[in-house]
C-alpha cells in the first residue's frame, strides 16, 4: 500500500471520528447553543479532513480544485448558518439569556 493511500486513509478516519464526536455532542448537550456549537465545529473540521484525504487520493488537478472549492464554500456558509440559528434561538426562546447568564 503506497504512503499516499495510508495518509489519505488516516485523514478520512480522523474526519469520520470528528463527525462521530460532533454527533455525540449534539445528542449529549442540553441547550440549543451548546448543540449548535458542537455541530458547527464538528462538521467543519470533519469535512476538512475527509476532503483532504480525497485530495491526497486524487491525481486530477480539476478534481482537486473542485474539492478546494467545496471546502471554501462550506467554510463561508457554515458560520452564517450557525449565526442565523443562534439568532432565531435568542429571538424565540426567552429563557436562553437567563440560562447563559447562570453559567
Amino acid at each position: 500500500m503506497p504512503v499516499r493511500e495510508i495518509i489519505a486513509a488516516i485523514c478520512i478516519i480522523i474526519g469520520m471520528f470528528v463527525f462521530l464526536c460532533a454527533t455525540f455532542g449534539v445528542f449529549r448537550f442540553k441547550y440549543v447553543m451548546n448543540k449548535m456549537h458542537a455541530a458547527a465545529l464538528g462538521d467543519t473540521m470533519g469535512l476538512f479532513f475527509i476532503v483532504l484525504g480525497l485530495i491526497i487520493l486524487s491525481s486530477n488537478v480539476f478534481i482537486i480544485a473542485k474539492f478546494i472549492l467545496i471546502i471554501l464554500f462550506f467554510w463561508l456558509t457554515s458560520p452564517i448558518a450557525t449565526h442565523m440559528i443562534a439568532k432565531v434561538e435568542l429571538l424565540t426562546n426567552k429563557d436562553a439569556v437567563e440560562r447563559m447568564k447562570d453559567k
